[in-house]
């Protein structure tokens, strides 16, 4: 739906709730800020509930949240330029190729440091002590995370025998609907709130299996089905899916866990880190 957000919001004002007006004044005064929110960090900042956020969306004729974020996103591009919503905040079309790597490279340096500031020792420390204990790990996530989820248990797979990740939706259902209190699930999900990702973490809980989230959003839906809640930091708009710095967060933590589980169990680490080395030798020309 390609229309002026901005002005239907206003030719709204009447029909709003008083609830409802809250969410448009918010997203009116600052709306590169909402941009970037999630549902419930949007309904917080107004001080209203996340029903009232999308009861404003359907008043604005918008399919659900998503479908508003979407419609801002090109209301902003129509003003500012298609450039800033699909490509980066920081870049420029007329940029140089220099400048293009230096702003990256900032964004990325960024979200890195962000994530640190966000990390929590003793989280991490709980979630090796989770992958030290678990009979299986399966790594889940869908689409860019599941990439992510992908590359969690190749390097994993290194050092241990028991770790799986299904790239099909379908068979992550299954193998989340196979776990127990023996196992644990790590999903990976930068919104917190992915359809599928969010109901293979539920089943998985409800399975009473130990589970570990990584995404941006402390609150968004995904945590309340997750033990342990690991945040990475990178703004990422509705057009950015997949962006980089986003993943680079997310390979961060992913690298810190690997490396303190290496740690904590040097010895059998270190051994079955040689044996699978020593598997692939013959393979490298």
């Amino acid at each position: 739906m390609l229309y002026d957000i901005f002005a239907k919001i206003k030719s709204c004002d009447k029909v709003f709730t008083k609830a409802e007006r809250k969410v448009a004044n918010f997203v009116l005064e600052f709306p590169r800020e909402a941009l970037y929110m999630s549902i419930t960090d949007l309904a917080s900042r107004c001080g209203v509930g996340d029903t009232s956020v999308f009861r404003f969306c359907k008043t604005l004729k918008l399919n659900g949240y998503q479908d508003f974020k979407m419609t801002l996103a090109q209301s902003l591009s129509s003003s500012e330029g298609a450039y800033s919503m699909t490509l980066s905040d920081e870049i420029n079309l007329g940029d140089s190729t220099d400048e293009v790597c230096q702003k990256l490279l900032r964004t990325d340096i960024d979200a890195l440091n962000q994530t640190l500031d966000r990390m929590d020792p003793n989280d991490i420390q709980r979630a090796v002590d989770m992958i030290k204990n678990a009979r299986m790990i399966h790594f889940f996530g869908v689409g860019s995370s599941g990439i992510t989820a992908l590359e969690a248990k190749n390097k994993f797979a290194r050092i241990l025998p028991n770790v799986a990740s299904a790239q099909d939706s379908h068979m992550q259902a299954m193998s989340s609907a196979l776990l127990n209190e023996h196992d644990l699930a790590i999903a990976f999900s930068y919104s917190g709130s992915t359809k599928d990702v969010l109901e293979i973490l539920k089943r998985a809980k409800q399975n009473k299996a130990k589970t570990i989230c990584v995404t941006h959003y402390a609150e968004s839906p995904m945590t309340a089905y997750a033990d342990i809640v690991l945040l990475c930091s990178a703004n990422e708009g509705p057009f950015q899916g997949g962006s980089l710095s986003a993943k680079v967060a997310q390979l961060y933590l992913l690298d810190v866990l690997y490396t303190e589980y290496f740690k904590q169990n040097f010895a059998i680490c270190d051994y079955n880190k040689k044996l699978t080395t020593q598997s692939i030798a013959s393979k490298l020309l």
